[in-house]
């Protein structure tokens, strides 16, 4: 199925890339323009040179609201108007317990995980509500949904995501705009293999324990994955979607585990004081 996106126009942060590349990718393949916005200024200047006349590039750091509403003004004025806002920028950020985590790195976490995401609906929303249509898609992840499965910074800013999610698209339906936050578990980027194995060079050896530690066999997460995710969102054909946190996480959230549940074979039931069977 092709040109899902087509004549649709797109903002990306955090696109030079990780979920962002790859998400870039795959909406210009859908017949999509981006305009893509990263502090990594060669790389995403590169993506964009790759991509064509259908991507263009600004350097953008999240936590300065000028930025991102800089990269919202590129995407209108190159392309005429702006129908998905993809709130993607991110990084790991404080790490360690809560009694030795250091309020800058706290507040600096904060900045790019929730502010930027804060900006990125704020800019959004002043050019989708006057046109009566779009789509916001910002980044949770698991770590926004349960306990235990990020630092603390990252899951409480990843937790503010989805709140700011449904309560933003609860204001703007009304102007035919639907916001939506995708929540993926660990896949196989540069930010996964430097938290992982301290190298954001090795994706391909984080892509192999992914899929050793996977619920699904040998069945890794990529970033293609979450790129699909937003697509959907991106697209008509989540249309009547919204205030949505889609989980990406083979399970793992529902309580799927490497080797399967507990209790997975058959043995007579337990009663009570060590009777079993009928």
């Amino acid at each position: 199925m092709t040109d899902r996106l087509a004549g649709k126009v797109a903002a990306i942060t955090g696109a030079a890339s990780g979920i962002g590349e790859a998400t870039a990718r795959l909406f210009v393949a859908q017949g999509c323009r981006v305009a893509l916005g990263d502090i990594q200024a060669d790389k995403g200047a590169a993506l964009a040179d790759e991509l064509g006349d259908a991507a263009v590039f600004t350097r953008c750091d999240v936590t300065k609201e000028d930025d991102v509403s800089a990269l919202v003004d590129l995407a209108v004025s190159e392309f005429g108007k702006l129908d998905v806002m993809f709130n993607n920028a991110g990084i790991v950020g404080a790490i360690g317990p809560i009694d030795t985590t250091p309020a800058e790195e706290w507040l600096a976490t904060l900045d790019v995980l929730l502010n930027g995401v804060f900006y990125g609906m704020k800019h959004a929303a002043r050019v989708m509500k006057p046109q009566g249509s779009g789509s916001i898609i910002s980044m949770s992840s698991v770590a926004g949904v349960t306990g235990g499965l990020g630092p603390h910074a990252y899951a409480a800013a990843k937790h503010a995501v989805v709140g700011i999610t449904r309560n933003v698209g609860a204001e703007v339906c009304g102007y035919g705009v639907r916001v939506n936050t995708i929540a993926p578990y660990s896949v196989a980027t540069g930010m996964v293999a430097d938290a992982y194995l301290h190298d954001h060079t090795a994706v391909n050896e984080a892509k192999k324990m992914l899929a050793d530690e996977s619920p699904l066999v040998n069945r890794p997460g990529t970033a293609e994955d979450v790129a699909n995710a937003a697509l959907w969102l991106a697209s008509d054909e989540s249309g009547y979607t919204n205030g949505l946190t889609l989980t990406v996480d083979a399970g793992v959230t529902t309580g799927a585990m490497p080797g399967g549940p507990r209790f997975s074979e058959y043995a007579p039931m337990q009663r009570e004081a060590g009777k079993s069977g009928l």
